[in-house]
């Protein structure tokens, strides 16, 4: 079962909306690699507004991450890419599903 998330939410500055777009895009090859991250999502929330959603099995995998390279990538890349600091939020889940997406 799922325990534990991380809501992380990003605002693009002016301009910069592509590069975010690809550099979230990118995320995806360092997470598929990270054995306790259970799943990963890049999101678009509008217009400027990005967030990346996470999911962990246990606290220790969600720390792994929070250390990894990911995390690492988005520190480097924050003063260059984001109007502020990305807000990183830690959250328990409390019920969760998962099913394969059915294909047309």
């Amino acid at each position: 079962m799922l325990k534990s998330a991380v809501f992380v939410r990003l605002e693009a500055k002016p301009g910069k909306e592509k590069e975010v777009e690809q550099f979230l895009k990118s995320g995806l090859a360092i997470v598929q690699g990270e054995m306790g991250t259970v799943t990963w999502y890049a999101v678009k929330l509008g217009p400027t507004s990005y967030g990346i959603f996470d999911t962990f099995a246990d606290e220790a995998g969600r720390q792994a991450h929070l250390s990894g390279e990911v995390a690492k990538a988005l520190t480097a890349k924050a003063t260059e890419l984001f109007t502020k600091t990305p807000t990183i939020e830690k959250a328990d889940i409390l019920a969760s599903k998962m099913a394969e997406p059915e294909h047309a």
